[in-house]
């Protein structure tokens, strides 16, 4: 959808290099989101080239995508903490390894 919104020209041959998947599937994906109203398909009538299509995101489609990005960045975040939360304990492992051990003489 981001493809599309900054690009609303690309042919679907276009997007389907773009996005390394085959035309057909391009072609179902882009079937799939007109039937749910989030693209819409306009023809450049005034166009030399008369199979010239724009696809463009509906408003419904602009908050799809919006709420897309919302959920994507919040597992991002969540994925980035448990990230860091995983490095400080390793770090914390690595520095009890790494401290002298303190032992005691042997008692006679």
């Amino acid at each position: 959808m981001r493809l599309l919104l900054d690009n609303p020209s690309l042919s679907q041959r276009e997007l389907a290099d773009a996005l390394g998947v085959s035309l057909g599937k391009i072609n179902y994906c882009l079937k799939a989101l007109m039937d749910k109203g989030l693209v819409k398909v306009q023809n450049f009538r005034n166009n030399q080239n008369k199979l010239a299509y724009a696809y463009l995101l509906t408003p419904l489609g602009i908050a799809e995508k919006a709420s897309l990005t919302k959920q994507f960045l919040r597992r991002k975040i969540a994925e980035y903490e448990g990230l860091n939360r995983e490095i400080e304990q390793l770090r914390s492992e690595i520095l009890e390894q790494n401290s002298p051990v303190e032992t005691q003489p042997p008692q006679s």
